[in-house]
């Protein structure tokens, strides 16, 4: 068994129950993308496309041997969704970075306009609407809140690739609804993971928050010179 087949099949005992190793590699790489994008780092993109790449496989129950035999439509599709979005982040990111002069963060954090908030809050709706009878029609185990967490994870890493404060929040409601829908399916490590971002999220929320207030505040004027006085 090479390592790709090992990381595929391994698993790990978490109070009597059997845990896959993917799934709690998968959300380490999540969390690592996470600690990157709260310091505005353009690596948060490809780490957390690594970590996509594997909870997708641990989501899709009838595909993948998972121990939970559960399959979570929503939670499998958004990783598919979230790796084409952190192309767009990265890309976004870089392009920033490169315009940018020394070690310059990739994104100045901002609050989204009142426009760009009634977008996010239209989509969230629609999004979800329309995400619940196909989730349910494909057989995903808890289709409502699965709909929620594909649309407003969506929402949460677009946001982040805009640089707006908000997507933290966005964020803090997703964990908020994962949390009890990943214990009851038993993927332990995904909830636990869960849990550490929602403070995790309240933590960056803070730490954007104070960035975007610094970045809009004035420039200080600058003293005149004595040359300048005595002119």
């Amino acid at each position: 068994m090479g390592p790709l087949g090992w990381l595929l099949d391994a698993q790990v005992h978490v109070a009597g129950s059997p845990v896959l190793v993917r799934e709690i590699v998968g959300n380490i790489f999540g969390l690592g993308s996470a600690l990157l994008g709260l310091r505005r780092v353009v690596w948060a993109w490809p780490v957390g496309m690594i970590g996509n790449a594997l909870l997708f496989t641990v989501f899709l129950g009838a595909v993948f041997a998972t121990p939970q035999a559960h399959d979570l439509y929503g939670q499998a599709g958004r990783q598919v969704f979230f790796f084409a979005v952190s192309v767009y982040g990265w890309w976004r990111w870089s392009r920033n970075r490169r315009g940018g002069a020394g070690e310059q963060p990739a994104v100045i954090p901002r609050w989204a306009t009142g426009r760009e908030r009634l977008g996010l809050l239209a989509a969230a709706a629609i999004g979800t609407a329309a995400a619940y009878p196909v989730l349910a029609a494909l057989g995903s185990w808890g289709p409502l809140p699965d709909a929620w967490i594909l649309v407003g994870s969506l929402l949460a890493t677009y946001g982040m690739a805009r640089g707006w404060v908000e997507f933290w929040l966005i964020w803090i409601a997703v964990d908020a609804v994962g949390v009890p829908l990943l214990l009851q399916g038993g993927f332990y490590p995904s909830a636990a993971m869960y849990l550490v971002y929602g403070g995790f999220c309240v933590w960056g929320l803070v730490a954007w928050w104070r960035t975007s207030r610094r970045a809009a505040a004035p420039a200080a004027p600058i003293p005149p010179t004595y040359s300048e006085v005595a002119a």
